[in-house]
């Protein structure tokens, strides 16, 4: 019995490739900072999404001729919600210090959860709940960021709203995941995020970045790291609940920061303790019973996946 327990706690091969793919989004922070001294956030996110699109199309041709139209469906509504969420956070960073930022974007944590509530009528499980505020609660730790000290702009309005949109984005994967093929539907996403934007970029008076040797690597190495991820989340939440994945992707900023530390940054111990926090918020859901009761019935998302998961490839 012990052994089996252990099992059943240890973390599946699911749930570490979206733990790899929280660092590597992590990672791109500075990145992404740097991009926006050559370029607009429009232009950026189409280039980026773009790029990313067609690498993904050009090895997943074969399995593109099966595109259904319920595929192209999903497809084209994760990537609203995608050029949404990256979007506006892009232009929140051209204002908002990056403290602020991730304070804001910490937000999708508690929202997704209370989303998938709404849809399923299904409220999360103690240990959800636990990781969720303790994960919360690290972050703001990390950021340093209080309350009172908010001071409202255009780009914490975008921020916000960028916010709303990554936790419909991960509430629609999780719905749609275990029903449609992974690689398919991810092209369709980052090809549709990417023509939103480039549509967005003269709407909002932007203009064309000149080209150079800085943008061009930027938009290759983003684009390849949005491609696998946005393939991992796909393939990943088949089995990982929405509001388990949310918790993964909490440490997100812990990555950023260490980055950042590597950069000349330095985190004060408020900071070193929410990244700790972070870490245990992981380990509170993962211990605290995050499968269904064998009485219970599991999520839709969660039950169809088991069935495909063998169709990710």
């Amino acid at each position: 019995m012990t052994r089996i327990s252990d099992r059943r706690r240890r973390f599946s091969r699911q749930e570490w490739a979206l733990a790899a793919i929280t660092a590597v989004w992590g990672s791109t922070f500075l990145t992404v900072h740097k991009a926006l001294a050559v370029t607009g956030p429009w232009s950026f996110v189409a280039l980026r999404f773009g790029f990313a699109a067609v690498v993904l199309a050009a090895l997943s041709w074969t399995a593109l001729r099966g595109l259904t139209r319920r595929e192209l469906g999903v497809g084209a509504l994760i990537g609203v919600s995608l050029c949404g969420g990256y979007g506006l956070q892009t232009i929140g960073l051209e204002t908002v210090s990056s403290s602020m930022s991730a304070f804001l974007t910490a937000l999708y944590v508690p929202l997704v959860p209370l989303g998938q509530w709404a849809l399923s009528r299904r409220a999360p499980g103690a240990g959800a709940w636990a990781g969720i505020a303790c994960a919360f609660c690290g972050l703001l730790l990390l950021t340093g960021v209080t309350a009172t000290g908010l001071q409202w702009g255009t780009g914490e309005t975008a921020t916000l709203l960028g916010t709303v949109a990554i936790a419909v984005e991960i509430l629609l994967i999780g719905r749609f995941a275990g029903t449609v093929d992974a690689r398919r539907v991810t092209v369709v996403q980052l090809a549709v995020c990417s023509l939103l934007a480039a549509v967005a970029r003269p709407l909002s008076g932007e203009d064309l970045p000149a080209p150079s040797w800085t943008l061009g690597l930027t938009v290759v190495a983003l684009g390849l790291a949005t491609a696998v991820i946005q393939v991992v989340m796909n393939w990943a939440q088949r089995t990982v609940s929405a509001t388990h994945a949310t918790v993964i992707y909490a440490a997100e900023p812990v990555w950023a920061a260490l980055l950042g530390r590597l950069a000349g940054e330095r985190l004060g111990l408020s900071s070193l303790g929410g990244g700790v926090l972070i870490v245990v918020a992981v380990l509170v859901s993962e211990l605290g019973g995050r499968q269904a009761p064998p009485s219970s019935p599991q999520q839709p998302a969660e039950q169809a996946g088991r069935r495909a998961v063998s169709r990710a490839g």
